[in-house]
């Protein structure tokens, strides 16, 4: 049964011990990386300090180039439970070291720790999304995946504000006893809460493990663009995760040395983003209802790129603060503006990003799944990296202001989505098909659990409107494949989501017969294939509401290929804007905004029983009263 929304798996041992654990683990890291740069500032000179902490940036990074082929291979070869009790307490014993670093002041110690928790969060990484698959069900994929991105980024704010405040007031007291005792207070609450984690059998027992991460990551980039969708989904992650570097990078030094503000301007600038990421996440969920909604990822894009430019335009009129102080700040011109439009960015990046990692957990192998999302974490730090590139060339090479730059990466942003989009046609599909399901009709379903999860299928639904089609592929999770009249298939615009799904185009056997063959060649081959098919066998639509008699055409397909039959119905479209009411699609006026739909399946029928008759019954049974 689906859970009615996210936050029902806080109170679920399959998630909540989990959750807790990757949260303390994101907060730690931070704290004890803000609180080594702070200290950094105060003890070195300007141009030593900048230079260590591009160091100890760097540091952090560059476990996840050496280490994440190798983790990825072991959460695959073990249990990701055992494996992530081992990891949490490797984190105590480096926490000890941190804190004998942080008393002792010394940098050379003190980045070194920083490199061990960062070889700890490389080997965290493929487990921290690779684990959610195997503990929750489909239908919470993408509210799990809400609930950990927000905790990831509100940990990641939280950490470096504490850390930074607190190793402050250690420097201004001349200590850091009490700074070091909260890193390895978290540290053992993050292994007493991982101890709950239930286990997660490992999916390749028998993986021999390959030491070259050269190799291993070269292997893996093979195996990933063997299907497009996923290696695309990895790089639109990947960029996120650049923009995500860029933002969080450059918004201090712009609320410090543009605006001429204090810690607690940067800190609120900071919160805006987050607090945005967090909304946007759990927003996900519910614009989704609960399904990986690829559809979201445009929309995300095109408001990533939105909110950069309205970001640059308004910071680019921002004028210095007279007085240092948030009141003064929240007074300016602009500046109210600017706070909305940062949140904006994080709400549009949560919607862009969640359904892109639930999407890689769903699509790929059990058996690899860990080893590319290891893949996904190398080049999240590549990205980053380039990001930094980005930065450097961008505000210190050519001279860029920093709104100038938000300008940059935000025309960045809408050239990458382009590319992607067009390699994978699936997400522009995805969205024209989520947008019609949530303005002109609202859509409620019946009985989709009867459908099949794997192997091959077929649908065969009553035919109401020219957008049947759309409103059953937004309805079933699995990808339909449509057995369609040829006129309709070659509707402009329709044309390109029925060509992106891999419809099958078919007309009568009088009207072209080297065609009539094709497709029944070509439905044959998608059912040996695995595919679900959907036919509509009335053979056109209806001109006054009523269902015409079953064609024989299905028959012929389960003559050829016997697999089970799935009846199904939509109530409630005769007479909405796309049906033929009044004898012309297109020209009713509907009677609401959104008229109620709903999409009804029925228990599945084996390829003997499903004769045209006896389907015809079924679906006419099913379809019932019009809504």
């Amino acid at each position: 049964m689906a859970h009615k929304n996210q936050f029902q798996l806080l109170a679920s041992r399959r998630f909540l011990p989990f959750f807790l654990t990757q949260f303390l683990g994101a907060f730690n890291d931070n704290v004890f990386k803000s609180a080594l740069m702070v200290m950094i500032a105060f003890r070195l000179a300007a141009d030593q300090a900048n230079a260590l902490n591009n160091l100890a940036a760097g540091l952090f990074i560059l476990p996840f180039f050496l280490f994440s082929a190798t983790a990825g291979q072991l959460a695959d070869k073990y249990d990701k439970a055992f494996l992530i009790r081992r990891i949490k307490l490797a984190e105590i014993g480096i926490s000890l070291v941190g804190v004998v670093a942080l008393i002792s002041g010394s940098n050379a110690l003190c980045l070194t720790v920083l490199f061990l928790l960062g070889v700890q969060s490389a080997f965290f990484g493929p487990i921290k999304y690779a684990i959610l698959p195997q503990h929750l069900r489909k239908t919470e994929l993408v509210g799990g995946n809400a609930l950990v991105e927000m905790a990831t980024f509100v940990a990641i704010l939280g950490g470096t504000i504490v850390g930074t405040i607190l190793s402050g007031a250690s420097d201004a007291n001349g200590n850091s006893d009490w700074i070091g005792g909260l890193i390895i207070a978290i540290a053992l609450a993050g292994y007493l809460v991982c101890r709950g984690i239930p286990s997660a059998p490992a999916p390749v027992p028998d993986l021999k493990i390959e030491l070259n991460p050269y190799r291993q990551t070269a292997h893996m980039l093979r195996e990933v663009t063997k299907t497009p969708a996923i290696f695309y989904a990895i790089v639109g992650i990947s960029w996120f995760w650049l923009l995500g570097a860029a933002y969080l990078t450059q918004i201090p030094s712009f609320g410090k040395n543009v605006l001429g503000g204090d810690e607690p301007l940067v800190a609120l600038l900071l919160c805006s983003f987050t607090v945005g990421v967090a909304i946007g996440s759990l927003l996900c969920e519910r614009l989704s209802g609960g399904r990986i909604e690829l559809g979201l990822v445009p929309l995300g894009a095109a408001g990533l790129t939105y909110g950069g430019i309205a970001l640059s335009v308004i910071g680019g009129g921002l004028a210095p603060l007279g007085e240092v102080s948030l009141t003064a700040f929240w007074g300016s011109p602009g500046a109210q503006a600017f706070l909305f439009h940062l949140a904006l960015i994080g709400v549009f990046g949560g919607l862009y990003i969640v359904p892109l990692y639930a999407m890689i957990q769903e699509r790929t192998a059990k058996a690899l799944r860990a080893r590319v999302i290891a893949v996904t974490n190398i080049m999240n730090s590549l990205f980053m990296v380039v990001s930094a590139v980005l930065g450097i060339v961008f505000l210190s090479l050519l001279d860029f202001s920093i709104p100038q730059f938000f300008m940059v990466i935000a025309l960045m942003n809408a050239a990458v989505a382009i590319f992607v989009f067009s390699k994978v046609p699936e997400f522009a599909m995805r969205l024209l098909v989520w947008l019609l399901s949530h303005t002109m009709y609202r859509v409620r379903h019946e009985g989709l659990e009867r459908i099949p999860a794997e192997g091959p299928a077929i649908i065969a639904c009553n035919h109401v409107s020219y957008v049947d089609a759309l409103l059953l592929a937004g309805a079933v999770r699995r990808p339909i494949r449509f057995i369609m009249y040829k006129p309709i298939y070659e509707i402009p615009v329709l044309h390109f989501i029925f060509r992106t799904g891999r419809a099958i185009p078919i007309c009568s056997r009088t009207q072209d017969p080297a065609g009539y063959e094709k497709a029944f060649e070509e439905i044959e081959q998608g059912l040996k294939d695995g595919d679900l098919l959907c036919i509509f066998p009335e053979g056109q639509l209806t001109k006054d509401g009523e269902m015409r008699p079953f064609k024989a055409g299905i028959e012929k397909i389960l003559t050829r290929t016997p697999v089970p039959v799935i009846p199904m119905a939509l109530r409630g479209l005769w007479g909405s804007f796309f049906s033929h009411k009044g004898g012309h699609a297109f020209t009713t006026r509907p009677k609401r905004f959104w008229s109620r739909v709903c999409v009804v399946a029925g228990e599945p029928l084996d390829a003997g029983t499903a004769k045209p008759d006896h389907l015809h019954r079924v679906v006419l049974g099913l379809r019932g009263e019009q809504l």
